[in-house]
């Protein structure tokens, strides 16, 4: 099974993976809202970081969620 199909399985049959898919998805909307600006002000930059790293933490958790599927499916 290729990983995009592990995602896309993981995303019908786990409710967290589903919720962290989406809110990543969230994320990034509003990051590219903020990138769109010709300038930010501190505390937009400080906003874009927090997002940035909550975005990370979220990839981190699905990537894990994922790898534990193969593990317990032995598709490595």
């Amino acid at each position: 099974m290729k990983e995009q199909e592990i995602v896309e399985l993981l995303k019908k049959e786990s409710d967290e993976f589903r919720k962290l898919s989406e809110e990543h998805r969230s994320l990034d909307t509003v990051l590219a809202e903020i990138d769109s600006k010709r300038y930010l002000t501190p505390e937009e930059e400080v906003e874009r970081k927090k997002i940035q790293k909550q975005k990370l933490m979220k990839k981190d958790r699905m990537a894990a969620i994922v790898r534990d599927f193969k593990k317990n499916h032995s598709l490595n």
